[in-house]
């Protein structure tokens, strides 16, 4: 369930997902006009085939090994790297290893 609401807590975003096998797993846990941000789990070898959004996203690597593509070029991202998807540039996800990622979407 997303939070919605400006009421604090702290939480280990690592810690508040977990992961499926063979599946991958989000949990959206912020949502208003701006934005959001959602949490992913990504077994191993579990990809999001390619895709662009009309906002610009930051990806930050919770957990794990992911190869990205933006526009047909991959970057490697570990455990506490980040990277930003830019508006509407086609991009995918590969989980080398299983992973976790936090997604941070504004809208313009």
């Amino acid at each position: 369930m997303p939070i919605t609401t400006a009421k604090a807590s702290i939480f280990c975003p690592a810690e508040k997902i977990s992961y499926a096998k063979d599946s991958i797993v989000s949990q959206q846990i912020l949502k208003n006009p701006s934005g959001n941000i959602t949490l992913f789990a990504f077994d191993e070898g579990q990809q999001l085939s390619e895709h662009s959004a009309a906002f610009d996203a930051l990806v930050q690597v919770i957990d794990g090994v992911t190869v990205i593509h933006i526009a047909g070029e991959p970057y490697e991202l570990q455990t506490g790297e980040m990277i930003i998807l830019p508006a509407n540039i086609p991009h995918a996800v590969y989980a080398t290893t299983a992973f976790k990622m936090l997604l941070t979407m504004i809208r313009g």
